[in-house]
């Protein structure tokens, strides 16, 4: 069975990373952006993993572009702007994608493990969808990553346990982190 472990990652330098490094760990896989609507959730991810990183937390931040050419920086100026505004300190990862051709293997496994079945408000999901399809040449397919900051909970053996979607209140996300610890 496959497991988050047998993935490996880029770092910023380009140099590859094994996600078993984290085993025994529980993970929070985010998709970021640093010019969304979401990005002040970047607050709440490091004042999260501040308080919970010595209990087991590590959150894992892959800065994407492919919604509404959020992430424009280069992956040193996205590294500078999180760790000026917002102390961010978690590991992150080279900018890339999360849907489409060219998606990740990490983001094809999690989306196979936790479709999405989230619901956005549908002026909201409107504006969402003519971003997207302005920025990508693939429609996206129902269970692809929606936007920005979602994220994909993982438990210490490496199973994707939830996916929750930007819009969910970081209370309930820290919740579930928590109770996985």
């Amino acid at each position: 069975m496959t497991t988050i472990y047998d993935f490996n990652l880029l770092d910023k330098k380009g140099n590859s990373v094994s996600l078993a490094q984290y085993k025994g760990k529980v993970l929070l896989v985010v998709n970021t952006a640093t010019g969304c609507g979401f990005t002040p959730q970047y607050e709440d991810l490091e004042s999260m993993y501040h308080r919970l990183k010595d209990k087991g937390l590590e959150i894992l931040d892959i800065p994407c572009n492919q919604f509404g050419h959020q992430a424009p920086g280069s992956d040193d100026e996205i590294h500078e702007f999180c760790t000026l505004k917002f102390g961010a300190d978690f590991p992150q990862f080279k900018k890339s994608d999360v849907n489409g051709a060219g998606e990740l293997p990490l983001y094809t496994w999690l989306k196979s493990q936790k479709g999405f079945v989230g619901q956005y408000d549908p002026k909201l999901a409107a504006v969402m969808e003519k971003l997207y399809n302005e920025s990508n040449p693939e429609p996206r397919k129902h269970d692809d990553i929606q936007w920005n900051f979602t994220k994909f909970l993982i438990d210490r053996e490496g199973k994707v346990v939830a996916r929750f979607e930007p819009t969910l209140d970081m209370k309930e996300v820290e919740a579930q982190v928590e109770a996985l610890l």
